[in-house]
């Protein structure tokens, strides 16, 4: 099966944020995306609500239930008390574990699973409870016992962190040794049936040669460079061209 795409509403959210008014309209545009062709949508409700805010989950989880029912939604985030009861009350089919500290400005590491195992392992046992699928924020750095313990944890898949690689556009040298890194993490976790999902800083450009090393990829989570490049083809064309980069034929 092609990789999913999942498109993130978070930067959408930050511009609406900037001004007391209600757009761009995170909910409009979330519904454009599903019908050009994204599989879900993603939104990581920090405490400090900088953009996506807790009263846009209902209004989300309404549009996929309403419109898309075979739309996913994917809530990332800290499992605080505050976020689990957050998942609780929006029903995600994907909940993703991401390690941030609240001041960080976006995801920028993987879990540590030796230290964080039997802590994940909890979370993510109550999370299963709520019948959602449990996703954690994996180092794509070839680490074959880390996926191991992130298995060990009970969780469905891991989603590898591809900062680096993302952070490779002026510096076309350094993406192959990356790019194989997050190849055999990958394969470490499908050879064990932990299912492999990708995000951060992912292109058009970048999209295909991941897709290629890891032809398994489930899902694939893009906010950031998704919004910037709506803005110079709008978000129907924009979801059209990542979903081709995921190898889709749409």
């Amino acid at each position: 099966m092609p990789t999913t795409l999942s498109v993130n509403l978070n930067a959408i959210a930050m511009l609406r944020n900037r001004r007391d008014l209600p757009w761009p309209n995170v909910e409009a545009l979330g519904r454009i995306a599903l019908q050009s062709g994204a599989s879900g949508l993603t939104v990581h409700p920090r405490p400090d609500q900088r953009h996506i805010r807790f009263s846009d989950l209902p209004v989300i989880r309404n549009l996929i239930d309403d419109e898309f029912p075979k739309a996913e939604f994917n809530i990332e985030g800290y499992p605080t008390e505050e976020f689990l009861d957050l998942c609780r009350g929006a029903a995600p089919e994907q909940v993703t574990l991401v390690p941030d500290d609240p001041s960080q400005a976006t995801s920028d590491h993987g879990w540590d699973f030796r230290k964080h195992q039997a802590f994940l392992t909890d979370v993510v046992a109550k999370l299963k409870k709520m019948g959602t699928r449990v996703s954690l924020f994996a180092d794509g750095d070839g680490d074959a016992e880390a996926v191991k313990i992130a298995k060990a944890t009970g969780a469905d898949r891991i989603e590898l962190y591809t900062g680096p690689y993302g952070g490779c556009y002026d510096a076309p040298e350094r993406e192959g040794p990356i790019l194989e890194a997050l190849g055999k993490t990958a394969d470490a976790a499908l050879a064990i049936d932990l299912g492999v999902n990708a995000g951060h800083d992912l292109t058009v450009a970048n999209l295909p040669p991941l897709v290629k090393r890891i032809p398994k990829l489930a899902e694939v989570s893009i906010g950031h460079g998704l919004t910037a490049d709506a803005l110079e083809y709008g978000m129907a064309e924009t979801v059209r061209r990542f979903c081709r980069a995921c190898g889709q034929k749409i």
